[in-house]
């Protein structure tokens, strides 16, 4: 069964900055499209980053694109979501998801999914 491991969520303050980490006991993360998502409560999973390794670039909305870094360790195969200046809006449950037929916002075309880290954004 294929398996995605999110780490590093928790609560922090207004401000704060926190980095989470994805990473397989079954995926070889280096040949696959990797994207972050969030879920806040009530509301639909959205794309919040993404890492193309065939064209060595980087995806994010606008929303974050000047707080978040998408980043990868190759030689460990590991995923990381550098996130500064966090607001209670990005208070959500983050997923790592991974494809390698397609890289793009919609969620329900992404193949592989973690169980999710909780994030929380309050002072």
């Amino acid at each position: 069964q294929v398996q995605l491991v999110e780490s590093g969520g928790g609560l922090v303050q207004p401000g704060g900055s926190l980095t989470l980490s994805c990473t397989s006991s079954t995926l070889m993360l280096n040949n696959y499209y990797m994207a972050w998502f969030r879920q806040p409560p009530g509301k639909d999973r959205e794309f919040v980053a993404g890492l193309d390794w065939r064209h060595d670039s980087t995806l994010l909305p606008d929303s974050v694109k000047d707080r978040f870094i998408i980043a990868r360790d190759s030689v460990k195969e590991r995923l990381y979501l550098r996130m500064n200046s966090l607001q209670p809006e990005d208070t959500a449950v983050y997923y790592c998801a991974a494809s390698n037929r397609y890289f793009g916002y919609t969620a329900e075309l992404w193949d592989y999914w973690g169980q999710g880290t909780q994030v929380t954004v309050s002072s």
